[in-house]
This record gives structure tokens, C-alpha cells and sequence, in this order.
């Protein structure tokens, strides 16, 4: 009987041993180098998974103490993982169409510019519209030999295109480049003409010393001309949207903040989410370009999917003013470059107001584009009267996007408001070689892509790359951040190098911080128990490796929700 209960022991045994825990993952990720953004446990090696949450954080031999008979199991080899990197401030669909049009972003001169649209007109039928964006003048290695107010001249793209529209948008969106057939459709003419072109406000027809127009159509002007071009198809959009996502995922973001969209980019999101297929979570600002828009929105107030945490609609974008490149952010005082010239109000400021007066009590979000010292100051005036009509509210989280050159007495305002400062660090590696020449040195040195000061004023910054104007690659802002050199390098030590993140920052402004300006810091942002299971693993330690090495790191993984959505 004795050798009867031991067999029935060891059985039972056998039997709870086989059983496995009971709380079993999903899947566990073990022997990485992962690092939480949680700074009460900031490193770990492994994470436990299961329905799409964080279920526990530990040491590789902590968490298998949670793998079942079905659990997945990812040996990360000593890669490095990530919360999942959160793009702050881009846009959805011009990702996408970027894909599918003239993708001018690397040409190098104005010569291979034409080649591409030559191209383009040569598989074209005769009265379609060649499209592209990407175009930066100050990023060529020369200029054409002649050139209007520092912009090329539309001559050599109207002789390879007589029969085809053409409108290629610069890589700010604050400007475009249109033929010869394009203006003539807009009515764009000499000024000497029998019907001269009336000047468009809040924008500008760039022209030569007779009155002609050069192509060149800054701002507000671009609507002449873009308004004409044909309305995407549904098909197109779907095709758009589907490019989009893929990119997203290939560079490890699993969220994304898209900066500016109307009701029909929110459907087609919503109808991608329903079908399955949206494999990044959205925060989508409602364009404020669109009144009517605005309006419906007020009518039935914020969706805020606190559920399932993929599409969230509960905030506005406001356009107050240009980009540096085309001479169109709003400065306090004249271009160094350009006397006499201090760029555009592309917004009445008296919408600012408006809108955020309505937005406060309704539970919106206002995020104010804002470029140029003088167009930050404006915005932050308008937050602040707006926010002391409303003392009831404390969690407003007012955003800037950009704020790329404050003045001095400004920057203490962010903290002081708690006004989130939605910056892009690739913008400081692309635009600061050129950019010193339109603000100057002074400028510069006291307010410009001022990181460091802005974090000591306690303000949050988040970080993103302002796609399709910059690639949507995070790994290019993250060295930007913490070298504040261009991606040649240069210079040495960077670029007002007070003004560097730490690694430390610059992986919180990709992650916790940008969940913050989302109000979803409790929910994603950082690998922590019960938390989103969203990451993004590399095959280099970012963290550590010599910075130099920054840009030669790859994404390996990017998990949303627990499921893998890309793997290289």
C-alpha cells in the first residue's frame, strides 16, 4: 500500500509539472537587453506577454517561469529591445502617397530633379498630372545658375513637360514647384498681362524683376495650383495607407501621431482597424483647415478608444505660419538673409483663440504649428488667455509642433503652461547648416531646436521626424538628438552642443513622453506590468554603442499589441 502512495505522489507531481503555470503567457521575450523607460526598473532581460499586455518583467530565468506548453518563446539572441518607438508628429497618408509619386526627398541638384520628372513625363499620357514632393533647395549640393529670390526658375521643368501638369511640393509642404502648363491652368500670369494674378493672402507667387512667375509658389499660394490636381480615388487612398503602414513598421513605430487629417483619412483608418489591418496605433489631429470639420466634431466631442487604444480622435491642428526653407516661418524680426521679409501668418491668430476656447471645455487637444519665434509667442498668448478663461481644467496638454526658434522670454512659457514642445531632432541635422543664415548667429545660439532648455523649464518634449518632410526613420532623429550633428557627422561635437539629449531623454522622448502628449502615458510608453506589450528591438544596443554607430542600426522587430508585425 506504502509503494501505492508513492506511485500516486509521484504521479501528482508528474501532473503539476506537466500542467505548467497558471497563469501561463502568451509569449515571453528572453535573453535581450531591454531597456523599460521605467526608472524605478530601468533594465531588464526578459517580458512576458499575454492578450496583448505586459504580464511580467524580470531576468530570463524569472520569466520562465511563465512559459506553458503553448506559450511562444523569442530568444532575442542579446538584441536590444525597446518600448515600441512612438512617431509624435507626422503625416499618415503623405507617407504613403509618397510612395507613390516622384519621390524627390535625396535628389542632390536641381538637373536631377528635372531628370526625374522627364522621366516621369515620358510614361505620362498627354494632360495627366505629374505629382512629387521632397524638394529642398538648401539641401542641393549647387543651384542652377539662375534662380529668383534663392529659388530655381520653372524654364528646364516646363521644356520636358509641355503637354503634362506638373506640381511637386517642397519637402516643408510650406512651398511648391509647378510648369508653365500648370500655371496656365491656375491662371497664374505675368503681372504685366491683361489679367495679372492677384497675390494670394497668407502666401506668395514668387516672380522675377518683369512680373514673371517663376514656378515658385509659397504657402498659401501652392492652393492655386493644387486644387486643380484630381481627387485620390478610394483604391488609391486604400493602396496609400497600406504603403504607410508597412514603413511604420519597418522602422519600429507603433504608434503615430498624424498631424493634420479630415473625416475621410479617419474612416479609411477606421475601416483598416475594422478589417484587421492596422498595425500601428493612431492619435489623429483633426485639420483645422477644415471649419466645417471642427464643427461636427464639437457637436459630438472626443473618441477616445480606451478600449481596444488604436484610433483616438481627440485633438486639432492649426497651421500658424511657415518653414524656415522658403522664408515663411513668422519672426519677430527681419530674415538675416532677407531684410525687409519676416515670413507668413498663415492663420489668423484670431482662430487660435477661437478654437481653443471652444476645445478647452469639450475636452480637445490644440496643437499649434509654430515655426518662428514671433508665431510661438502668438500661440502661447492665445493658450495662455484661453486656459485662464477655463481654471477648471489642469490636464489641457497644449501642444507647439516644432517650436523650432523661440525667443529667449518665450521659453520658460512651456513649463510655466504646460505646453508640450512637439519637436523633430532630424530637423536640427537637415536644416541647421543653412538655417543659421536665415536667423543668424544670436538666434540661433538663444533659441533655436533648444532641447535641453525647454526640459529644464519642465516642459515635456516629444520627438518624431515630421514625415513625409524628413524620412519616418526614428534611428536618424535618436542621433540627431544626442549628437545634434548632420548625418555626415559634421560638425564636430555638434551643433550647440549644450543642447544634446542624453540617451536617456532622447529614448523617453521617442516613448514615454510622446504617450504623454497623447494622454496614454498609464497605458504604453514604457515596458512595465500591465502595460500595452508594444516594442521595438534592434540589432545594435543603442544605448551603448559608440555614437557613431547610432545610424548603422536596423530594426529586427516591432510587436504591437503582442503580435509581431514586422520581422526582418
Amino acid at each position: 500500500m506504502k509503494n501505492l502512495y508513492t506511485l500516486l505522489f509521484l504521479a501528482l507531481i508528474a501532473w503539476a509539472c506537466k500542467s505548467g503555470p497558471e497563469n501561463p503567457a502568451d509569449s515571453v521575450y528572453i535573453n535581450g537587453i531591454i531597456y523599460t523607460v521605467d526608472e524605478a526598473n530601468p533594465k531588464v532581460e526578459a517580458v512576458a506577454v499575454k492578450d496583448g499586455l505586459i504580464l511580467a518583467v524580470g531576468t530570463s530565468e524569472e520569466i520562465q517561469a511563465y512559459v506553458g506548453e503553448s506559450t511562444e518563446v523569442i530568444d532575442l539572441l542579446g538584441k536590444t529591445m525597446t518600448p515600441g518607438l512612438i512617431e509624435s508628429h507626422a503625416h499618415l497618408m503623405g507617407i504613403g502617397y509618397n510612395k507613390l509619386e516622384i519621390d524627390l526627398m535625396y535628389v542632390k541638384t536641381y538637373d536631377e530633379l528635372i531628370q526625374k520628372v522627364a522621366e516621369a513625363a515620358a510614361k505620362a499620357k498627354p494632360g495627366d498630372w505629374i505629382t512629387g514632393r521632397g524638394w529642398h533647395q538648401d539641401k542641393w549640393l549647387q543651384m542652377p545658375d539662375k534662380t529668383v529670390k534663392g529659388f530655381q526658375t520653372h524654364d528646364a521643368l516646363s521644356e520636358v513637360t509641355p503637354n503634362n501638369p506638373v506640381y511637386l511640393a517642397h519637402a516643408s509642404g510650406h512651398a511648391s514647384f509647378v510648369n508653365k502648363k500648370a500655371m496656365e491652368l491656375a491662371g497664374i500670369t505675368p503681372l504685366k498681362s491683361e489679367k495679372p494674378t492677384q497675390e494670394v493672402e497668407g502666401g506668395e507667387i514668387l516672380r522675377d524683376d518683369l512680373g514673371n512667375p517663376t514656378g515658385v509658389l509659397v504657402e498659401r499660394a501652392s492652393t492655386l495650383v493644387s486644387k486643380l490636381i484630381p481627387e485620390e480615388t478610394p483604391e488609391r487612398a486604400e493602396e496609400a495607407l497600406t504603403l504607410a503602414l508597412k514603413e511604420l513598421a519597418e522602422k519600429g513605430i507603433t504608434s503615430f501621431h498624424d498631424a493634420g487629417s479630415g473625416q475621410d483619412v479617419i474612416d479609411l483608418v477606421q475601416k483598416f482597424k475594422n478589417e484587421g489591418k492596422l498595425t500601428a496605433r493612431m492619435y489623429i489631429m483633426l485639420t483645422g483647415r477644415q471649419p466645417e470639420l471642427l464643427d461636427a466634431w464639437y457637436k459630438k466631442g472626443p473618441m477616445i478608444d480606451s478600449i481596444d487604444h488604436f484610433v483616438t480622435v481627440r485633438s486639432i491642428k492649426l497651421n500658424c505660419d511657415g518653414a524656415l526653407g522658403p522664408w515663411g516661418a513668422w519672426l519677430l524680426e527681419d530674415y538675416a538673409d532677407k531684410p525687409g521679409h519676416r515670413g507668413h501668418e498663415t492663420l489668423p491668430m484670431s482662430v487660435v483663440t477661437e478654437v481653443s476656447e471652444r476645445a478647452i471645455p469639450l475636452g480637445f487637444q490644440v496643437c499649434a504649428h509654430a515655426i518662428g519665434d514671433r508665431a510661438n509667442q502668438e500661440i502661447l498668448d492665445r493658450f495662455e488667455a484661453a486656459l485662464a478663461k477655463n481654471p477648471e481644467v489642469k490636464d489641457h496638454r497644449f501642444r507647439i509642433e516644432h517650436a523650432q526658434h523661440l525667443h529667449p522670454d518665450d521659453i520658460p512659457r512651456f513649463g510655466q503652461l504646460g505646453v508640450i514642445a512637439a519637436m523633430q531632432a532630424i530637423h536640427l541635422s537637415s536644416d541647421r547648416p543653412w538655417a543659421i543664415d536665415r536667423l543668424g548667429e544670436k538666434r540661433i545660439i538663444d533659441g533655436a531646436y533648444v532641447w535641453q532648455t525647454l526640459m529644464q523649464t519642465g516642459a515635456v518634449v516629444t520627438n518624431g521626424t515630421d514625415a513625409p518632410v524628413e524620412p519616418v526613420d526614428p534611428i536618424p532623429s535618436f542621433y540627431a538628438s544626442v549628437s545634434r550633428k548632420t548625418l555626415q557627422g559634421l560638425p564636430e561635437g555638434g551643433y550647440e552642443a549644450e543642447q544634446k539629449m542624453t540617451r536617456e531623454q532622447a529614448l523617453k522622448s521617442y516613448t514615454l513622453d510622446g504617450a504623454y502628449a497623447e494622454f496614454e502615458e498609464d497605458f504604453k510608453g514604457s515596458i512595465e506590468v500591465g502595460k500595452a506589450a508594444d516594442f521595438t528591438v534592434y540589432d545594435k544596443d543603442i544605448m551603448e554603442i559608440p555614437e557613431n554607430e547610432i545610424l548603422n542600426a536596423k530594426v529586427e522587430m516591432t510587436v504591437v499589441g503582442g503580435k509581431v508585425v514586422f520581422k526582418r
